[in-house]
């Protein structure tokens, strides 16, 4: 199960929270009177999602999906962020843009073989004594 586990901790991630809640506090201060937050805060929020993509595209993001656990330390630079990564929002606007690898398709069987198939799963599941 621990390969399967991927938070998505990233330095990237760390940062851009960190940025953005910086931009929400002064936007709290502003509206609580200090005039400059008003401006500052909206500001800020915009340059955490600004620090983040950069930094994605630095290679201290992380690709779509659950990385290898080798990969999920936060200081784990990932080294596949300069080609771009397949699938990825992210990459796209800065023109990096991985092939896609498309699922491998299931063969198309014949409608008996199929009807067959799904006949002896349901007898199988039904208990382990039953003859077929």
């Amino acid at each position: 199960m621990s390969g399967q586990h991927d938070e998505g901790h990233t330095v990237a991630g760390w940062t851009g929270c960190a940025v953005a809640t910086m931009g929400t506090a002064v936007i709290g201060a502003g509206i609580c009177g200090w005039r400059p937050g008003i401006w500052l805060g909206p500001a800020l929020t915009v340059a955490a999602v600004v620090v983040t993509w950069v930094l994605h595209l630095a290679g201290w993001g992380k690709p779509p999906g659950v990385r290898p656990a080798d990969q999920h330390p936060l200081g784990v630079r990932d080294r596949s962020a300069r080609q771009g990564h397949a699938g990825c929002v992210a990459c796209r606007p800065a023109g990096r843009r991985a092939a896609w690898v498309p699922a491998q398709a299931a063969p198309a069987s014949a409608p008996e073989t199929a009807a067959a198939e799904t006949a002896g799963a349901r007898t199988a599941g039904a208990g382990a004594d039953v003859p077929a």
